[in-house]
């Protein structure tokens, strides 16, 4: 499982991306925590002190956008699932 890092994320973490070596099945919420693991530095810039991921971060899994999935953070992936990570974007 591959997480791609962008834009401030990869500057971060140093890398454009996160190799993961999770069971199948294991959700979107798992990814991240052990991305989480991998690069301590993400933490705050991801996720509340509550642990929740904050909102302005976007998390798609295989090109879809995890906010619309029905199942969200508890989404399961299939190993070869690819993750794309994405910091707030501001423009005018």
């Amino acid at each position: 499982m591959v997480i791609n890092l962008y834009a401030t994320f990869r500057l971060l973490a140093g890398t454009k991306q996160i190799h993961l070596n999770l069971p199948e099945n294991s959700t979107v919420r798992q990814a991240l925590e052990d991305a989480l693991r991998i690069v301590p530095a993400l933490r705050p810039h991801w996720m509340n002190e509550s642990g929740e991921l904050h909102a302005h971060v976007h998390v798609l899994v295989n090109g879809q956008d995890v906010a619309t999935l029905p199942q969200g953070l508890e989404t399961p992936l299939q190993t070869s699932a690819v993750l794309d990570v994405f910091p707030p974007v501001a423009g005018g």
